[in-house]
């Protein structure tokens, strides 16, 4: 059956071309993907599908279940676009100005369309039954995933899979790791208070700006200083605001930033300490201070036997050069929602473009993918699924 498939979807790849360019041209920002979601949940309609709409949100799961028993497997793929301009020369560049595709997620939805639909039409020889979740909102926390399992999602399921095209891997080469894969990824603000005035007067003031760059400067000595070395972990600062005249000394300073953590105690060590520098720092320039620490999605832990599985029959797939272990990534995703809940492995597929001289990276407004990745990742997610269901099929004849 497994040959079968993969034939439909070589046959099929320039569907999933036409889908990827078409949603591309057509992007949605996280929660408001509501043309994305009906585009999705029309394709299941029109060719029968059993498709559930409005799942915790514009989520949208669509339900095929085989004519032998078996288990229930789930895919996933999210739909979510970002708020960057789309500079590339392409006849299907973004229509929607400062909104774009700069992720690869209109790929995965196209994937998994038309890997549903070629499931869907060999449901006689299809064991078990196979839950297809596309997601909204993966790039905004609380994100999506969260979500659509609290409004059921997973009931029932046994085990879940699911891809990520990676542009800075080359077309070919499927890249995964058993245990934790991606950093929980947290957000922080910190006002500093100071008291502005003339620039020509500094010993008159509390210069937050000058308080603010010394508070970036300590930040750093927590990672480097403070937390075990053989525990991953970043905290970077990625926004500095105190806009004011060129000869004012600004009274409030606003640093945004994140934490990536894999250990939930190094995360928990982080958010309170970050508040002890804080303290320190604003102390010695007798300034006041907010700090406000949001959590984001926890670290994705990949399960060993479904890594294992998965990793022994991507090796088989005739448009793959290479299977190779990563090292951990220190971006974040919220598919460690669905981890948390059920067995399962997120891995990434290489999708480098062809004869590019630079690989943009993700979110870059100049991203782009190797489109011949989407048979790769669909053949791919087909192999983890029947292969599932062949293993357990077998532990069961066995047991009886």
């Amino acid at each position: 059956m497994l040959n079968e498939l993969y034939q439909k979807l070589e046959e099929r790849w320039l569907e999933m071309v036409n889908i990827r360019r078409f949603l591309h041209q057509h992007p949605e920002l996280s929660f408001k993907e509501v043309n994305t979601s009906k585009y999705i949940a029309d394709y299941y309609q029109n060719i029968g599908v059993q498709v559930q709409e409005g799942v915790g949100g514009n989520g949208v799961v669509a339900t095929i279940k085989g004519k032998l028993p078996g288990k229930t497997v789930a895919l996933r793929a999210d739909f979510d676009a970002l708020p960057i301009h789309d500079e590339k020369d392409v006849e299907y560049r973004s229509t929607v100005p400062g909104v774009m595709h700069a992720c690869g997620h209109d790929g995965h939805t196209a994937t998994l369309l038309v890997l549903g639909k070629t499931l869907h039409e060999m449901r006689d020889q299809l064991s078990g039954t196979i839950v297809l979740i596309h997601q909204h909102a993966e790039e905004y926390a609380p994100g999506g995933a969260k979500s659509m399992i609290e409004a059921g999602c997973l009931d029932g399921v046994d085990v879940i899979f699911g891809t990520h095209l990676w542009a800075q891997e080359p077309y070919g080469k499927v890249l995964y790791r058993t245990g934790p894969v991606m950093a929980a990824a947290d957000r922080f603000e910190i006002t500093i208070k100071g008291s502005g005035g003339h620039g020509a007067q500094p010993h008159k003031t509390k210069d937050s700006i000058v308080i603010a760059s010394q508070l970036v400067s300590d930040l750093q000595q927590i990672v480097s200083r403070r937390v075990n070395p053989i525990h991953p972990a970043v905290v970077t600062i990625g926004s500095f605001i105190a806009d004011n005249a060129f000869n004012v000394i600004a009274d409030q300073a606003k640093l945004i930033g994140t934490v990536r953590t894999f250990n939930p105690e190094v995360r928990d060590f982080i958010e309170k300490e970050i508040e002890q520098v804080i303290k320190g720092t604003c102390l010695s320039a007798r300034c006041e201070y907010e700090y406000n620490y949001d959590r984001g999605y926890p670290a994705v832990v990949n399960h060993a036997e479904e890594t294992d599985l998965f990793v022994q029959y991507a090796k088989h797939i005739d448009e793959v050069h290479a299977v190779e272990e990563i090292e951990p990534q220190m971006g974040g995703e919220d598919f460690a929602y669905y981890l948390e809940k059920v067995k399962g492995t997120f891995f990434f597929t290489g999708a480098m473009p062809e004869n590019a001289d630079i690989a943009y990276p993700h979110h870059h407004p100049k991203f782009d993918i190797n489109e011949k990745s989407l048979l790769i990742a669909a053949k791919s997610l087909a192999s983890a699924t029947l292969q599932y269901q062949e293993k357990h099929s077998k532990k069961e004849s066995f047991s009886q």
